[in-house]
């Protein structure tokens, strides 16, 4: 089930005129929950509620992807 912090976030992107999907299984375990596109370039938003911690494999991820030349992020909730 999406947080409320996910759902808010797939709303404002899509506000943004971006195509969000959410990535709720896929083969690389660590993978950021969103994917967002737009424009020819994709997003990824890993979405965390206010007392959740990033994972070191998720981080890693993040990581990864960055370096793969793609926009990676942490969505944190107040």
């Amino acid at each position: 089930m999406a947080s409320k912090h996910q759902s808010r976030t797939i709303k404002l992107m899509e506000a943004k005129g971006y195509y969000v999907i959410n990535l709720i299984k896929t083969n690389k375990n660590g993978i950021p929950d969103l994917l967002c596109l737009k424009d020819g370039k994709a997003v990824f938003i890993e979405c965390k509620e206010k007392l959740d911690t990033l994972k070191p494999l998720q981080a890693f991820r993040i990581e990864e992807l960055k370096k793969l030349g793609f926009e990676a992020y942490v969505s944190k909730s107040e």
